[in-house]
């Protein structure tokens, strides 16, 4: 609606009725309009217990998020949603979903309350013609999801929603899907990939846990690898992460957790800066990592 047409618009709304037009009217455009481009963020989640505790990556994440400009919603692409097929969230109020166990009592009565968004689960599915993307309803948002959003958003007033992982997908089609995205980041979405560089967990040193910076060679010298693919912008030999050889096939031994850092990295435009924080090892096998384009 251009200006001249507004005007006239307003003219013809009863005095009693105008407030209330003019409030839909707000609520119609705010959500979709268009803003200066948002960040991207890939955030090393590390284990679901950063939700309640005060830890140096906690401080980072917080830290990132108090620099952020505030997004219209919140897109995440946790390393927690896993599907036969790709699916967005699109339910009002998503719930806290607790998927884990063996955790103290406190960590399972957390509760992240944000609102969904039916609207930008839409639009998601209007940009990605790569393949059918289903509305999903019963999903909500996961630890890999609320565990880290919680820190840059506590009072849960941002609007967020999930976009899965499809497993039977090989890490390009995951690459290419992602680009398709960079619509939301002009709408005023935070797109967040949630999961770890490095996350063998079957190798976890967990003597080593409280140990600072204690990482195997191998994690490390993955890490470092990726780290100077990500800097360098060459990201050819991080989404054929099968040919990074010995450190690689121990850093990735499933493809869950590091597939969100490829959503991250395949929505970087030419001439944004990359920086990385976080940047650690935990219990020799994991890297808390992280990432923030733009």
């Amino acid at each position: 609606m251009d200006r001249k047409s507004f005007l006239k618009w307003l003219a013809l709304l009863p005095a009693t009725g105008m407030l209330m037009k003019l409030k839909e009217f707000g609520a119609g455009t705010s959500a979709m309009s268009a803003t200066d481009i948002m960040p991207v963020l890939f955030l090393g989640h590390g284990s679901p217990m950063n939700a309640i505790e005060e830890n140096e990556f906690v401080q980072g994440w917080r830290h990132i998020g108090a620099g952020l400009p505030r997004p219209n919603a919140i897109l995440c692409v946790s390393a927690h949603w896993e599907t036969r097929g790709t699916f967005v969230t699109a339910m009002e109020k998503p719930r806290t979903i607790h998927d884990f166990g063996g955790f103290p009592k406190a960590l399972f009565e957390v509760q992240y309350p944000a609102p969904g968004s039916p609207e930008f689960a839409v639009e998601t599915q209007k940009a990605v013609t790569k393949t059918d993307v289903g509305l999903d309803d019963q999903w909500g948002l996961d630890h890999g999801c609320w565990s880290v959003v919680k820190h840059l958003y506590p009072n849960a007033d941002v609007p967020v929603f999930q976009l899965s992982l499809d497993r039977f997908q090989p890490p390009q089609y995951h690459y290419e899907l992602a680009k398709e995205l960079a619509v939301l980041r002009r709408k005023g979405v935070l797109i967040v990939g949630s999961g770890n560089m490095v996350h063998n967990l079957r190798m976890v040193a967990w003597d080593k846990l409280n140990e600072p910076e204690y990482g195997y060679d191998w994690a490390i010298e993955a890490g470092e690898t990726m780290k100077q693919y990500i800097r360098s912008g060459d990201h050819k030999p991080l989404v054929n992460y099968r040919s990074g050889g010995r450190a690689f096939d121990l850093a990735i031994p499933t493809p869950d957790h590091y597939l969100p850092l490829l959503y991250a990295l395949a929505l970087k435009e030419e001439s944004e800066a990359v920086s990385i924080f976080n940047d650690k090892a935990v219990g020799g096998s994991l890297t808390m990592t992280s990432v923030k384009i733009g």
